[in-house]
């Protein structure tokens, strides 16, 4: 994988990649296969993980699962500023937080 990214924060089953924060205009489908490569190199394959991309105004959700072969979904991309993305974004990251918090 060839990228630069700002910021990489995990927390065992909750990764965040954010990909040029100061430049919204690059799409966060760039970062996709990048979180993804991240993911499939965890210690812990037998749990589900969760990952963030961002570019600071664009966020989309991933989950990982390991069954015979990895399977990932992905959110739908919430915009900042468009209806009430920034409500549902913060409530998924308070799940992903409790579900993080609750395996430790």
């Amino acid at each position: 994988m060839r990228g630069r990214i700002d910021i990489l924060v995990l927390k065992e089953q909750l990764w965040v990649l954010v990909i040029e924060s100061k430049r919204a205009e690059f799409s966060v489908k760039v970062g996709i296969p990048q979180i993804l490569s991240y993911m499939l190199a965890t210690p812990h394959p037998e749990l589900p993980l969760y990952g963030l991309v961002t570019n600071g105004t664009d966020f989309v959700f991933l989950k990982l699962m390991f069954q015979d072969v990895p399977r990932y979904a992905k959110s739908r991309q919430f915009v900042l500023g468009q209806d009430d993305d920034l409500e549902k974004v913060l409530q998924i990251l308070k799940q992903l937080a409790e579900v993080v918090v609750a395996r430790c």
